[in-house]
């Protein structure tokens, strides 16, 4: 499958104003693409979810077995499993990741212990790991829920409290538990966003802010290149 007459345009579902593509806007556009948003819940995501080129499902939280409360989660499953079955290029991101999981019918469920903060990941040892730019360098965590492995899929990276980090579907799927996103410069708007989130859990606002500040130009120089090779593996890039 080639993707190369696809427009240069990458579609991003949006769960939460501020979990945006941080990052990974300015990547795209260095690299020749436009981005179009989608708002989950607001706006009608089957185009985002029928698009032939790359989607993005950005993260939230909300959880994926929430659909009583948050119905528009039902028919973007759904969508999304079709799309899986069309092999369709997708990066799914923390509740995009979760998403993928669900539509692969794997089971999402609640952690048994929230993993918020910087801290790298076990970036496993197979050939041509589409994460190794990431090794030895701290990543965004912030969740609540993981996910089972789902059948077929490639097991690309672990934490010390989630085993299931990050995996791949053959080519066209990449489903990353953790935030590559996050830019350093917005990082203040997630303080803020998550604050009843952090209080509750007791986790220290200012050392979050100083870990920020350590770690987020590291990220963002390691999530080019991942992005990069992705883009290439799914045919958008030379």
């Amino acid at each position: 499958m080639t993707h190369h007459a696809f427009s240069k345009t990458i579609y991003a579902i949006q769960h939460l104003a501020f979990e945006d593509l941080g990052s990974l806007e300015d990547i795209f556009y260095q690299l020749g693409f436009r981005i179009r948003y989608f708002e989950a819940g607001v706006d009608d995501l089957a185009p985002a979810l029928k698009y032939e080129g790359l989607t993005v499902i950005l993260g939230g939280p909300i959880g994926v077995y929430e659909e009583q409360d948050y119905p528009f989660l039902t028919p973007e499953i759904a969508l999304l499993k079709q799309r899986l079955v069309d092999k369709k290029p997708t990066l799914g991101i923390c509740l995009g990741a979760q998403l993928i999981a669900r539509a692969l019918n794997a089971k999402v469920y609640a952690g048994h212990q929230k993993e918020i903060g910087w801290g790298e990941l076990e970036i496993k040892d197979i050939a041509h790991n589409i994460l190794e730019p990431l090794e030895g360098v701290a990543v965004l965590h912030w969740h609540g829920d993981t996910f089972d492995l789902p059948e077929n899929a490639t097991l690309l990276a672990s934490s010390v409290l989630y085993p299931h980090q990050a995996f791949s579907i053959e080519q066209h799927v990449l489903a990353l538990q953790f935030h590559i996103e996050v830019a350093e410069d917005m990082f203040e708007r997630w303080l803020i966003g998550h604050t009843c989130e952090l209080r509750q859990a007791k986790f220290s606002i200012p050392q979050l802010r100083e870990e920020n500040a350590l770690h987020a130009q590291n990220l963002e120089h390691a999530a080019y290149h991942v992005i990069k090779r992705f883009l290439k593996q799914i045919q958008l890039l030379n």
